[in-house]
């Protein structure tokens, strides 16, 4: 999805380690299976949060997956089911319409007409998937394109005096329905609300993060930043960020969850790793088995 969440090894106990990797892999496989090896490439650390949230409401839903290269050979237990299916589908969608942004923008590799006729191609195929893959799923992918399709009028419109939040809307809402759907999948109606609003403070955290992190670049290249062209300073990019951090923190207080260590680990103590790495301050460690629940918790490549 955005590439914020970047957990490292000293930052998570083994078991949550372990099944940290399980939904990384299981996405990764997901999309392989329905999508084709190519779409294997937009495997991202924060697209198996969906995965995490579906099976933290649900339970563990494993199977045994054979030697893989990036697992040093060995072989692993996966996340798989609905929950990494809907990860794939979200993560490719959002893909696609990034591949279709640089062709439009002719960046990069798509400077060249040839290159941009293959990434057309590819970023119309990956959403046509992602579509098949979310109406199986009962997830209608249009409002996530809808709300990324809208982004580039929103930035056009954009100047000093506009709210930076008028801006980070489309990606809030993108999220917002991505994170509810995983209430559906799991048969938790009532967790649609808290984690509609995890999903928009997620999409509104990582949109400012990205561009406080891209903010000497864009200056240096001319490239349009949301914090320069409407004139927000890094202090109220941080403010902000503090505060989705801790909404975030208290919508997940308010989900059923059968078992929420690895998504609290993800999106509270992570989240907030990632608002300290944005930043430029140092790490703090904050260790997965340091969290004590506020819900009760159910027993638990080839």
């Amino acid at each position: 999805m955005f590439g914020i969440i970047r957990p490292c090894r000293n930052r998570l106990a083994p078991d949550l380690r372990e099944s940290w990797l399980a939904h990384l892999c299981g996405l990764c496989l997901a999309l392989r299976d329905d999508h084709g090896h190519l779409a294997r490439v937009v495997t991202n650390y924060d697209g198996l949060v969906i995965s995490a949230l579906v099976e933290a409401q649900s339970g563990r839903s494993r199977r045994s997956a054979g030697p893989c290269a990036l697992r040093g050979m060995r072989s692993a237990d996966v996340a798989t089911g609905a929950g990494a299916r809907l990860a794939a589908s979200v993560s490719l969608v959002l893909a696609s319409a990034k591949v279709g942004d640089h062709v439009v923008d002719r960046d990069g590799v798509f400077g060249r007409a040839g290159a941009r006729v293959v990434g057309r191609q590819v970023a119309r195929r990956w959403a046509e998937q992602a579509a098949s893959t979310g109406h199986d799923l009962g997830f209608d992918t249009a409002v996530l394109v809808d709300a990324v399709a809208r982004q580039s009028s929103v930035e056009a419109a954009a100047g000093a005096g506009t709210s930076v939040l008028a801006v980070t809307e489309p990606t809030e809402t993108a999220a917002g329905e991505a994170v509810a759907q995983t209430a559906a999948l799991t048969g938790r109606p009532g967790n649609a609300a808290p984690l509609r609003e995890v999903g928009r403070l997620f999409g509104r955290l990582a949109h400012l993060l990205d561009a406080v992190e891209d903010l000497a670049g864009d200056r240096a290249s001319g490239a349009w930043n949301p914090l320069v062209a409407i004139g927000t300073s890094v202090e109220e990019a941080r403010r902000l960020c503090d505060d989705a951090a801790m909404g975030i923190g208290l919508a997940l207080a308010e989900v059923e969850f059968a078992d929420d260590r690895l998504v609290h680990v993800l999106l509270v103590h992570e989240v907030r790793e990632s608002i300290r790495r944005a930043f430029g301050e140092h790490h703090a460690h904050a260790p997965g088995h340091a969290h004590a629940p506020g819900h009760a918790h159910a027993p638990g490549h080839t």
